[in-house]
């Protein structure tokens, strides 16, 4: 029978959070990443992982207080369902979603929902797996998809609209980005020094608040980014991807 840990206070210091295990470059992101989820489980926020050392895990809370750009009443937002490496196909994302739903149920939710794509996307669930599990598409923008699985007859999440504009008014290359993904911190830092050395303008707009999260003016989960004004993907960029993307 596996065995799964659900982070708190009590136990955050001494746990890893599955993602850029053991790799020191990104350290302070894995420490901010675990300040991000101290300040949410006063929300519901769920960290659910395998006590095992990888990268399986499923992360959720309440839709009102989810750090992204969709609106709803009484649901749960899956913001990520990992399973990685030899861990896949032993039926662990089966236990880690029913948990989800299960406990989404005790708590008397109306659903739960999650972010997918058209053709997979980073930073998005696999449309079929959850397709299985009775989630139905709600909504969407360009090739994203809002899925969610009700419980009960309720009013059903939605994209805001700030999100549908997938635009913005500022020319150069900017970046949306939030403590949510380890991985985050480390990239800002390169593409910062990167930019400086080359003289390429970058803006950074960090996502530190509740309010600026559901006022993101595209699909975001934890990264976007924008050309010319125009949203481009929502992948995590090192100084090598920047440079292929912008030639």
């Amino acid at each position: 029978m596996n065995e799964y840990i659900n982070l708190t206070l009590e136990n955050i210091e001494k746990e890893h959070i599955c993602c850029a295990i053991g790799d020191p470059k990104h350290q302070v992101g894995v420490d901010n990443k675990k300040e991000w989820i101290k300040s949410k489980l006063k929300d519901g926020h769920v960290f659910r992982k395998l006590n095992a050392r990888g990268k399986i895990f499923i992360e959720y809370e309440p839709i009102e207080t989810a750090w992204i750009p969709i609106s709803g009443k009484n649901y749960e937002y899956i913001y990520c369902l990992w399973v990685a490496g030899s861990f896949k196909g032993k039926g662990i994302g089966k236990e880690l979603l029913e948990y989800a739903i299960n406990d989404s149920k005790e708590k008397g939710k109306s659903g739960i929902c999650t972010l997918v794509s058209k053709k997979k996307k980073p930073f998005s669930g696999e449309k079929k797996f959850f397709e299985h599990y009775g989630f139905k598409v709600v909504d969407s923008i360009v090739d994203y998809e809002l899925l969610a699985l009700q419980f009960e007859d309720s009013e059903i999440p939605k994209f805001n609209e700030i999100a549908r504009t997938m635009k913005i008014d500022n020319q150069d290359f900017t970046i949306y980005y939030s403590n949510e993904c380890p991985y985050v911190e480390y990239e800002v830092n390169e593409l910062t020094e990167y930019a400086k050395e080359n003289n390429i303008k970058i803006n950074f707009i960090k996502i530190d608040s509740l309010e600026k999260a559901k006022n993101v003016p595209c699909i975001f989960n934890n990264w976007a980014n924008f050309y010319k004004g125009k949203f481009v993907s929502n992948t995590i960029l090192n100084a090598n991807s920047f440079k292929k993307l912008i030639e």
